[in-house]
């Protein structure tokens, strides 16, 4: 499988990591009723580029068409 390594700062880390354990508990509060179940930083992240993914992949899809508008508040539009 195909990797991609990236540079963050410890403050992101850190407020990633407290993301992934918020979700974590969202997903148990649903009894597991989530998506990709419990997450840590690297599965969250990998959830998110699936994600991303899918803005080419399936860009009339509600994730591909939601990822999509994260990048155009950016500037990226295409």
């Amino acid at each position: 499988m195909p990797s991609i390594q990236i540079d963050i700062s410890a403050e992101t880390a850190r407020s990633l990591s407290e993301l992934a354990e918020r979700c974590t508990a969202a997903d148990q509060e649903r009894s597991g009723a989530t998506t990709h179940g419990p997450l840590t930083a690297k599965a969250l992240l990998a959830m998110l580029a699936e994600e991303a993914a899918l803005a080419i992949d399936r860009p009339g899809s509600w994730e591909g068409a939601n990822m999509a508008t994260v990048l155009e508040s950016h500037g990226y539009q295409f």
